[in-house]
């Protein structure tokens, strides 16, 4: 038995008096509606309503149980809402990550405008690699997150590509430091500090196509990430290495006196990110997370978005790759 629904007639009965006008309130013809009566009256063992050819009246039983058949009726409508707005994502955890890469502006500035627009949701941020955030997303225990190009996106929808311009890191005495822009093919004789491979597999390899292709092959290729790590082995270890200038204009190596940061010729180098998230999985709190990071990203003059007509918006794998 659909026992709201007998209980929302119980009430428009009790209410009218009359059961021609209870059917019209709740848009039904009437012998069903007495038909529901009967059958909640049968489940509850008492008799609600008296019936005459004339009128309809309220029972004692019927009366006492008026108050708490209104007051579920309430609670019913208010689980709804609630489980409305959770399916929604209105309300609950939102599971989120971003790379280690995104410059600390940018993450501060994610949280507040998600936090401003979708309070009810709580955000657990992490910080994850692509290849970690595909992982979580295959393990269901990821909901949205900040992904590198080229990768595997099966599975996944995605938001705009946002373009982040890479150049050097390199000394500060290097001949190529007194250049406004360098070439790939001046850096030979330098080890590139490059990401871990197994966090980027596929963004790694084409990092190191491109350097061949623009007549730079790096003598040993050393694994790094953390800024002060890297910055280590670019002052002791004859290396350079790759980075957006969005990161390094709010950190401290414009003032560095012994490593500066220099765009590369012809820009051959560029990390492309987008919002990725599970199929099926773009509800409200999803949505406002792409907004917010697409937003805080498109911020910095470095860079630049593929021309798509909402966040939100899935695009074909294939546009992805550098």
């Amino acid at each position: 038995m659909d026992l709201m629904r007998h209980l929302e007639c119980f009430v428009a009965v009790a209410e009218e008096s009359h059961f021609g006008r209870a059917a019209q309130r709740l848009g039904m013809a009437q012998p069903p509606l007495s038909q529901r009566i009967q059958r909640l009256e049968r489940e509850l063992g008492v008799r609600l309503f008296e019936r005459t050819s004339r009128q309809v009246t309220i029972t004692k039983a019927g009366t006492l149980l008026l108050d708490e058949a209104r007051e579920l009726l309430v609670r019913s409508e208010a689980l709804m809402a609630a489980a409305r707005r959770i399916r929604d994502g209105d309300v609950g955890l939102l599971r989120a990550a971003l790379p280690p890469d995104i410059a600390g502006e940018s993450v501060a500035a994610i949280l507040a405008d998600f936090r401003q627009r979708h309070a009810g949701v709580e955000l657990e941020l992490r910080e994850l690699s692509t290849a970690q955030q595909l992982a979580q997303f295959a393990s269901h225990d990821l909901d949205v997150g900040l992904i590198h190009h080229p990768c595997d996106v099966s599975g996944l929808e995605l938001g705009p590509v946002l373009r982040r311009e890479v150049g050097v890191l390199l000394p500060r005495e290097a001949p190529a430091a007194a250049l406004d822009e360098v070439p790939l093919a001046a850096l030979g004789g330098y080890d590139l500090i490059l990401f871990h491979r197994v966090g980027a597999p596929a963004l790694h390899d084409d990092v190191l196509t491109t350097c061949a292709r623009n007549g730079y092959t790096p003598g040993a290729v050393r694994q790094g990430q953390g800024a002060s790590f890297i910055r280590g082995l670019i002052l002791s270890a004859n290396a350079v290495a790759f980075s957006p200038r969005d990161v390094h204009a709010t950190d401290t190596t414009d003032r560095d006196p012994d490593i500066v940061w220099r765009p590369l010729v012809g820009a051959p180098l560029a990390w492309r990110h987008s919002v990725a998230w599970p199929k099926g999985r773009s509800d409200t709190a999803v949505g406002a997370f792409a907004e917010a990071a697409t937003r805080a990203l498109r911020s910095s003059d470095a860079l630049s978005a593929d021309p798509p007509a909402h966040p939100l918006h899935l695009r074909p794998a294939a546009e992805y790759w550098l």
